[in-house]
């Protein structure tokens, strides 16, 4: 579904005409092109991807999920681990290990690279820190080491959510549940922080998850998990507006997590529980969905699996273009990475007929939407946290 925006005015003086004009859009449409990852628990299998990342070279890196054993402990032998797809799809290795040590994971969440740096950073959910890798994958540092808030009632996630770079390559970070922001250097010292504050007002949040820098106007877009909204910030932080309420149709969320804006600040939100990808333009009108819940044989949608379930749906539906909730994203090169959280892959979708509308020449321009914060109810579900017994390695 294309959007379009058709505005022009002459004035006529002496000796000089002023012309203001806006073009039509292309049709903004999502297809799919291949999958990435098998559920499972063995090189090269997935569950809960979580984050994703591509390298310079084309290869995808996809944060893997946490296991655990029966009685809640940690099992640093399944998942923990960056795994690494090369550009065709073939899994060629991993970056990390379970553990506590420099460079291990105990649930590795948000990833990306630096654009200026090309380093690496990855959110360590239970370590409570971001560890730092460059390039190839070697071990940097670990930072903002205990910065990031614990779990609050209701909710099952905590710990770094999003992490995006302007264009001096500092690092922002959001922390899920305290409601904010971080900044850092590229080298983790800490900087700045935007927000802070929990509730339904223009620039207050309910689980920051996350979080995009637009690489045209450095505002900062960022999905506002249980408010179902997405909002927009400057790049001070403060709030420009908001788009979104809670339900299933078209414009609507329950609960988005992944958000990516192109170079044309069209903005693709992974919807999880609706099982689709929304694409907005920068002032929150819709463009495209594209997605549908996994199905059983009788065609009825597949639950998610319970808190102590494993961590798939059942059955799984891997036709193409269904999701049992997505998640985390990354765009790349006209593709779009979205997880499918718990049917351990990764989809890749083509992004097609992309076209940069312009603004007009002159200050009788599209005006700035008003914000509109909707006031939701709190929704409890969130990430299944997979329970593994030690049988299922």
């Amino acid at each position: 579904m294309g959007l379009v925006k058709n505005f022009s005015l002459a004035i006529l003086g002496a000796g000089f005409t002023v012309l203001a004009t806006s073009v039509q859009a292309k049709s903004l449409t999502l297809t799919y092109n291949s999958s990435i990852g098998s559920p499972g628990f063995g090189p090269g299998e997935l569950f809960v991807p979580q984050g994703i990342a591509v390298d310079s070279q084309g290869n995808t890196l996809i944060a893997n999920g946490r296991g655990v054993n029966p009685d809640g402990t940690p099992n640093y032998n399944v998942g923990d681990k960056i795994e690494k797809f090369s550009p065709s799809g073939q899994y060629i290795g991993s970056i990390g290990s379970g553990g506590t040590g420099p460079g291990q994971f105990d649930e590795p969440t948000t990833v990306d690279f630096n654009p200026v740096t090309g380093d690496l950073y990855a959110g360590d959910v239970y370590n409570n820190r971001v560890n730092q890798y460059d390039s190839q994958g070697n071990f940097i540092r670990s930072f903002a080491n205990g910065q990031f808030t614990g779990l609050v009632e209701g909710r099952s996630f905590f710990g770094p959510s999003g992490v995006t770079f302007d264009k001096a390559g500092n690092v922002y970070i959001g922390d899920f549940n305290g409601e904010r922001i971080l900044k850092f250097t590229s080298d983790g010292q800490q900087i700045g922080v935007i927000g802070g504050t929990t509730g339904t007002a223009p620039g207050q949040f309910q689980g920051v998850a996350g979080v995009r820098i637009s690489p045209v106007s450095g505002n900062i877009f960022v999905a506002d998990q249980y408010n179902n909204r997405v909002q927009v910030l400057d790049p001070n932080g403060n709030p420009l507006l908001a788009f979104g309420s809670a339900g299933s149709g078209l414009g609507q969320f329950l609960q988005p997590i992944g958000i990516e804006v192109d170079d044309q600040e069209n903005v693709y939100v992974a919807d999880s529980i609706n099982s689709r990808v929304q694409v907005f333009d920068k002032n929150g009108n819709f463009l495209t969905s594209y997605g549908e819940n996994a199905r059983d044989a009788s065609g009825n949608p597949v639950s998610p699996p319970g808190l102590t379930d494993p961590p798939f749906g059942n059955p799984l539906d891997l036709t193409p273009g269904r999701f049992n909730w997505t998640g985390g994203t990354s765009y790349k090169d006209g593709k779009l990475y979205v997880g499918d959280f718990f049917q351990g892959r990764v989809q890749v979708l083509n992004v097609e007929g992309r076209q940069q509308v312009p603004e007009p020449a002159s200050t009788l321009g599209l005006a700035l939407l008003g914000f509109g914060a909707a006031t939701v109810t709190l929704r409890k579900r969130r990430q299944q946290k997979p329970v593994l017994s030690l049988e299922d390695v």
